[in-house]
């Protein structure tokens, strides 16, 4: 992605790997980013400030105070300045400040001073990584919520172990990109009303006994807080889920038990949603004539039970979307793609996420999902087993991209 308009802080502190930040800033550079580079003393020893002033257009920030000039260099400005501050490379000293507080540089001290995210690429010989103190303080900076770039593999190419190695540019780069466009999935829903059904539908038989199914809800919940993560006003209409299972704070929740219930709950809040997310697992059957009291089984014997079609929630709000966008869910065992699609088209759906009762570890009663999602426009996104809050996130991403189309 492009970073054009990103202000970031790149830290240097004195390690042989420097020489690698001045391929970073170009990197950088290139993507639009603007710049700022702060370098510890001792960095000055691996990398010249000129050659780093000529790459970023900006003179180099080291001492508290210019040169030349004696003018104040203000790390308060520049930790609102930034959009995201790198610190490349980062030698176990400078880590250790971090995680302590050390503010006896201009480095350190605009790190405290960050309101912005901080990464850091360490880089060290592998006996200084090792060493019990660099992990705690790396793990001390973690808990702060500082994103720590290192190599993901154990050993390079040559045999030779890569820990403690200061991770490649284009890698550092690639997970500056992520940073930015995970802020980007924060805000996509912004002052978006999104409505989702969640859960089953209990249909009564008796005050005792009801029609229902395996729904635990857990894949309409995960969408849920995931809307609300990105910054959408959220709605959930629940059918009678665990206990256990919560929302976010910030979530609206109506509860239901039968289909009737959900679907006269789904019209109320339709009119004034953007989109809605039809996860819900609603019985398409109930009892005729439920029965006021138990039924006895010494009084009657076998018994027959009548069920007539409940209403399709998701045909009837279908009919009346206008330029609402419509998401719906198909849980098949054949035919999946064909009845997925069939079902899209009768419905009126912008989008339907199919998961099939043939994949191991999909559909109802798990941690995890197995989703094929199919738009309109004809659009296919295929996924491998997930956990369900990272299915929510590619189903979200989904619809998020097709609003207001």
């Amino acid at each position: 992605m492009s970073l054009k308009g990103k202000h970031i802080v790149l830290g240097i502190s004195g390690g042989i790997a420097a020489y690698k930040s001045a391929y970073l800033l170009r990197l950088l550079i290139k993507q639009g980013a603007e710049v700022q580079v702060v370098i510890t003393p001792n960095g000055k020893e691996f990398i010249t400030p000129a050659t780093l002033a000529a790459l970023s257009g900006k003179p180099v920030v080291s001492e508290f105070f210019a040169a030349n000039t004696g003018e104040w260099h203000s790390h308060v400005d520049l930790g609102l300045w930034a959009d995201l501050m790198i610190v490349a490379p980062a030698t176990a000293s400078t880590i250790g400040k971090m995680a302590n507080g050390i503010a006896d540089n201009m480095l350190i001290t605009t790190y405290l001073s960050a309101k912005e995210q901080v990464m850091v690429a360490p880089a060290m010989d592998l006996d200084m990584w090792a060493h019990p103190s660099t992990q705690r303080n790396v793990e001390t900076l973690r808990r702060d919520g500082v994103i720590i770039v290192e190599p993901q593999s154990g050993f390079l190419a040559s045999g030779l172990t890569g820990k403690g190695r200061m991770e490649e540019p284009e890698a550092i780069l690639a997970a500056a990109e992520r940073y930015f466009e995970s802020c980007q999935r924060q805000t996509s829903l912004q002052g978006v009303k999104v409505l989702i059904s969640a859960g089953p539908t209990y249909e009564n038989i008796d005050p005792v006994r009801f029609i229902g199914n395996y729904s635990s809800g857990k894949m309409g919940f995960a969408i849920a807080c995931e809307c609300r993560r990105r910054g959408a006003d959220v709605t959930v209409v629940a059918g009678p889920v665990d206990r256990s299972l919560t929302l976010d704070d910030g979530i609206r929740r109506v509860d239901v038990r039968s289909a009737c219930e959900m679907l006269a709950a789904m019209q109320q809040e339709f009119a004034s949603c953007d989109v809605a997310v039809l996860a819900a697992a609603v019985a398409d059957y109930t009892p005729a004539d439920p029965q006021k009291n138990k039924i006895k089984r010494e009084a009657n014997g076998d018994i027959s039970l009548r069920i007539v079609r409940n209403p399709d929630i998701a045909a009837t709000l279908g009919e009346h979307k206008g330029k609402k966008y419509l998401v719906g869910f198909a849980l098949e065992t054949d035919h999946e793609m064909e009845n997925a699609l069939g079902k899209m088209e009768r419905k009126n759906l912008d989008m339907i996420v199919l998961n099939s009762l043939r994949d191991p570890g999909a559909g109802m009663m798990t941690d995890t999902n197995k989703v094929t999602i199919f738009k309109r426009d004809g659009e296919a996104l295929t996924y491998p087993l997930k956990n369900k809050k990272d299915v929510a996130s590619d189903i979200v991403d989904a619809f998020a991209s097709g609003i207001g189309r």
